[in-house]
C-alpha cells in the first residue's frame, strides 16, 4: 500500500437544491457530502461507514462521477475528474467500476451472462467474439463460476451467484478501484462470507482498491483495512480498522460499535448512550452535527464546527473533545 494513492478526495462536497410551489423555486438545500477528504491506495479497501442517509452511498456515486460534485477534486489514477464532462470521463469510466447492492436489480434479466460481463470489454478494447467469449470465461472462472454460465440468464441464478457475476462484470475492464456499495446486505449470511472472501481474495491477486460502504460493522470489520465513520455528511473518525474498533475516540463512533451485535449472549459490552433521532439533512444542527445526541456535549460543540484532527498517530477525529484549543 505504498505510492500514489489510487483515489485522493479532497474538500468534497454535494448539495442538492430543494424546490417548492408553483414556480418551483429553491427553497433550501440538503447538504448531502460536506466537505470530505480522503485517500485509497493500490490494495487497500476502505470502509465507509455510518447510519443510513449519511451520505455513504453518494460519496461513491461522486467518486465513479455518476453525479457531479458541487466542490472538492476527485483525483482518480492521477487525473483530476471533478470537472470532466461526460465525454471526457469515458475514457476513465475504465480506471472505477461498481458493485451494486441488489444482485437481483444489477443485472440485466434479458442479456445472457456472457453479454453481460463482456459487453463492458467492447467499449474498451477491440476483442474479436472469441476473444471476448475467452475473457468472459476466465471472469467466470477468477469468480469461481462455471463457464456454462456464459449461456445462461441472471434469473437462473442464486443471489450469491448473482453477486458473483456482478463482480466478475466489474473486473472485466480491469479497473484500479471498485466502489461496492452494501453489496452484501441483500445475501443470506453464509454467502456474505463467500463473497467477502472472494473480494478479498481478488484483492490480493490483483492489488485492486476497494472502497467498501456498509453499515455492518461485523463485514467492515472483516474485510476493511482503514475505516471512516460517517454523520450527515461528514467524517466524524477514520483509522485503521484494529484501532478504530479497538479505541474509538468520537462518541458516535462509541456508540455504534457498542450497539453492534455479539455472536455470544454473555458478552457484556461497553453501553455508550445515544438518545434522539438523526437530525434533518435539511436544516442540520450548528456547529457539530452530533450535538444533539452526544452525551459529551459542550457549549463549544454547538456553536462551532470541530476539524478533522490527528487525535492519537494515524488516527484522525473531529471531536471538541480531543482538540487542541
Amino acid at each position: 500500500m505504498t505510492g500514489a494513492p489510487v483515489l485522493q478526495v479532497e474538500g468534497l462536497e454535494k448539495r442538492f437544491p430543494i424546490f417548492r410551489g408553483a414556480l418551483r423555486r429553491q427553497a433550501g438545500e440538503v447538504r448531502a457530502v460536506d466537505k470530505v477528504g480522503f485517500s485509497i491506495a493500490a490494495g487497500e479497501t476502505l470502509c465507509l461507514v455510518g447510519e443510513s442517509g449519511c451520505g455513504k452511498s453518494t460519496i461513491g456515486r461522486l467518486v465513479l462521477r455518476l453525479l457531479a460534485p458541487s466542490a472538492g477534486r476527485i483525483v482518480l489514477a492521477g487525473t483530476d475528474i471533478s470537472g470532466l464532462n461526460a465525454e471526457a470521463m469515458r475514457s476513465f469510466r475504465r480506471h472505477a467500476q461498481m458493485v451494486f447492492q441488489d444482485p437481483y436489480g444489477s443485472l440485466n434479466p434479458r442479456l445472457k451472462v456472457g453479454v453481460t460481463i463482456t459487453e463492458p470489454i467492447e467499449n474498451f478494447e477491440a476483442l474479436g467474439a472469441a476473444e471476448r467469449h475467452a475473457r468472459g470465461v476466465a471472469l467466470l472462472a477468477r469468480v469461481g463460476m462455471a463457464a456454462d454460465a456464459m449461456d445462461r440468464f441472471p434469473f437462473e441464478f442464486s443471489g450469491g451467484q448473482r453477486q458473483r457475476l456482478a463482480l466478475a462484470r466489474a473486473l472485466s475492464v480491469r479497473p484500479s478501484l471498485i466502489v461496492a456499495d452494501e453489496p452484501v446486505s441483500a445475501l443470506d449470511v453464509s454467502v456474505q462470507a463467500q463473497v467477502l472472501n472472494l473480494l478479498m481474495d481478488l484483492q490480493e491477486e490483483t492489488n485492486i482498491a476497494y472502497l467498501f460502504i456498509s453499515h455492518d460493522l461485523g463485514v467492515v470489520e472483516h474485510i476493511g483495512h482503514r475505516v471512516a465513520v460517517m454523520y450527515l455528511g461528514r467524517l466524524m473518525e477514520m483509522a485503521d480498522r484494529d484501532t478504530l474498533f479497538a479505541s474509538p475516540l468520537h462518541p458516535y463512533t462509541q456508540a455504534l460499535i457498542a450497539a453492534s451485535p455479539v455472536a455470544d449472549p454473555r458478552a457484556r459490552g461497553l453501553r455508550v448512550p445515544i438518545e434522539g433521532e438523526v437530525p434533518s439533512p435539511v436544516n442540520p444542527p450548528s456547529g457539530c452535527h452530533f450535538h444533539t445526541r452526544c452525551p459529551h456535549v459542550m457549549p463549544r460543540c454547538r456553536a462551532e464546527q470541530p476539524s478533522l484532527v490527528a487525535g492519537a498517530p494515524g488516527h484522525m477525529v473531529a471531536c471538541h473533545l480531543h482538540s487542541a484549543g
